[in-house]
């Protein structure tokens, strides 16, 4: 039977999923009541925030701040406070340890209910809240309200922080009953959309609706600000590894073809064909996945309610405008250099497909994931979401090659036909498919090569748990 656990007034059910503290409950949402257990389970250690974090939030990739804030919410419940801690001590550098010593382990039993917050006597703390009036006393909406509003007295060190905390508090305790209360106070409009984007955190939030609310224009122009400053944090946290991956398959990409054309029969390719096709792939995987990547990145972050169409139209959005980039600067190139344009080079078309292909299989492979954050799938659930995305990706390159557009297989091949001398020609494989010149076939099985390289290569990195 899964133990419980006592210690000064408190008790820890971890079966029935309880704090209660001197016979009443105390609210935690669920990713913190688990902080709390982990924490309890292993009091006799200091635990790695990277060890919490794959405990906790495993299948999430979550900003820095939001293991902190649940040592606050925690802290908050059990009165304690990190300057003189009683029962959470930060261990610098390292993490966190459960120090009280009288924690006593016991079987969990049946025992009597415990009483609900809002009908108990309030309680003394560590850190008293502000005084209240006598309607309000015992209330624990009240409270959370006042930090939600901005209107708590205390003046904590992260003002921001605490009031998501009071969001999510409100919602553990009742969401309908916390917008009933909230309603037409100075400040609500902030407030509401604060609720907005806290309902994800909480297993069980009821809905909060920002049309047709009083305020509705400075409520949602709230959320917008909001979503965007939480996009710019946890994008930045998937965006180097997303285009570390693509490079790395755009590097093997090149590498196995220039390989190929090597060693076909017939082929008249130097030897260094193969490096210097793995590196002009690793630049292309790249800068495409430099773009799209942080397309999706972005609309995973800002984007909760439709995250299946944002992350479809952002990548698309981004590809269209990496390839366009790349296309200019080529052509720049070329021109620079060589003193010939080349129109034929694949650009903006074939990134906007591309992207859109590469969002598709993203959200396909990688539902929601639950309590917010960035979907981070492991083991055959990783790998599953990047073959997935590469098939899409690989679809994605046969429809572009049947509509006469060009990935980076196919503009080599454009660039042999136009400077004499070239050894990167596509003449090796199309012999091998039977065609006497690289015709609609060699160039579909080209691209759809490309396109599956990538988005296998860019799932792998995007998904990459960072530490």
């Amino acid at each position: 039977m899964t133990p419980r656990y006592r210690f000064a007034e408190f008790t820890v059910s971890p079966s029935r999923r309880l704090l209660i503290r001197a016979g009443r409950e105390v609210p935690l949402i669920p990713r913190y009541f688990d902080l709390l257990v982990l924490l309890l389970e292993r009091r006799n250690q200091a635990v790695q925030r990277q060890d919490i974090l794959e405990a906790v939030w495993s299948d999430v990739i979550v900003s820095d701040g939001a293991l902190s804030q649940a040592i606050r919410t925690l802290r908050r419940a059990l009165g304690d406070t990190a300057r003189e801690p009683l029962f959470i001590r930060t261990v610098s550098r390292h993490g966190y340890r459960f120090v009280h010593s009288g924690v006593v382990e016991e079987s969990d039993g049946s025992t009597d209910p415990p009483v609900p917050m809002a009908a108990a006597d309030p309680k003394p703390t560590a850190k008293p809240e502000p005084a209240s009036t006598d309607h309000t006393r015992g209330d624990p909406f009240e409270p959370a309200l006042r930090r939600l509003l901005g209107d708590d007295a205390s003046a904590p060190d992260d003002p921001d922080a605490d009031r998501r905390e009071a969001a999510e508090t409100l919602h553990a305790l009742g969401t309908e009953e916390a917008l009933r209360r909230l309603d037409r106070r100075p400040g609500h409009e902030a407030a509401r959309a604060l609720m907005r984007d806290a309902r994800w955190d909480v297993v069980g939030a009821g809905r909060v609706p920002l049309l047709g609310q009083p305020g509705a224009a400075r409520a949602v122009a709230a959320l917008v600000a909001l979503r965007l400053r939480h996009a710019a944090r946890l994008a930045g946290v998937r965006w180097g590894a997303a285009s570390a991956g693509g490079a790395l398959a755009g590097a093997c990409a090149g590498l196995i073809g220039g390989l190929f054309l090597r060693l076909a029969p017939g082929a008249d390719s130097p030897a260094g064909l193969p490096v210097a096709l793995a590196l002009l792939g690793s630049v292309a995987g790249w800068a495409g996945s430099a773009g799209i990547g942080a397309g999706l990145a972005f609309a995973e972050a800002i984007a909760r309610s439709f995250r299946g169409p944002a992350l479809v139209l952002c990548g698309a959005l981004a590809g269209g405008m990496t390839g366009l980039l790349v296309q200019i600067c080529a052509r720049f190139t070329l021109e620079g250099l060589f003193g010939q344009d080349l129109p034929a080079l694949g650009g903006g078309p074939e990134g906007l497909v591309l992207g859109g292909a590469a969002g598709f299989g993203y959200a396909l492979s990688t539902p929601r994931p639950r309590g917010g954050g960035m979907a981070t799938p492991r083991g055959p659930a990783r790998l599953l979401a990047a073959i997935t995305c590469g098939a899409c990706c690989a679809v994605a390159g046969i429809v572009v090659s049947r509509l006469g557009g060009n990935f980076v297989g196919t503009s080599l091949n454009a660039l042999a036909h136009a400077y004499q001398g070239s050894h990167v020609g596509l003449g090796p494989l199309a012999r091998m498919l039977g065609e006497a010149d690289p015709g609609p076939l060699t160039r579909t099985v080209s691209s759809a090569m490309e396109g599956l390289f990538f988005g296998t290569g860019l799932v792998i990195g995007l998904t990459r748990r960072p530490h």
